[in-house]
């Protein structure tokens, strides 16, 4: 689907709320192209009141709402999980959003919801990927608004 910054961040805040306690929701994409923008409507629609940042230096933010999020980015960490505790956050009693969960692959669970970002002329270009049946209900043709 082809979103707009205002498209993204009204979509992110109506997908929040069928988020459960336990998803998993990994963003793909390059730099500049929405995923932190995407995390801030995420959290509007979580009930979070505060100003969501991109968690690139420091690895975790945590943020307090209807249900916690764990906002992470795992670029700097590469391929090596074990450098924080990425199963208390998975595993948690929140949501856990990864900013480049794509290069943790081998340690993802076996469950989760993949949002992929591209850039095009009008936006950017948003494709979900349902990882497992439980996250079939966040794909467009199940989404409701």
């Amino acid at each position: 689907m082809k979103l707009n910054e205002n498209d993204m961040l009204t979509f992110a805040e109506g997908l929040a709320h069928k988020l459960n306690v336990g998803d998993v929701i990994i963003l793909t994409g390059d730099l500049g192209v929405g995923k932190t923008t995407f995390t801030k409507g995420l959290g509007k629609g979580l009930g979070i009141n505060q100003m969501i940042k991109s968690p690139t230096y420091t690895i975790v933010r945590e943020y307090e709402g209807r249900l916690p999020l764990y906002h992470m980015d795992v670029y700097r960490i590469g391929d090596d999980p074990d450098s924080i505790d990425l199963d208390s956050y998975i595993f948690g009693d929140g949501v856990t959003v990864i900013e480049w969960g794509n290069l943790l692959e081998a340690d993802l669970p076996k469950e989760y919801l993949e949002i992929i970002f591209e850039r095009d002329d009008e936006g950017r270009d948003v494709t979900l990927v349902a990882h497992g049946d439980s996250y079939e209900r966040f794909l467009p043709q199940n989404y409701q608004k």
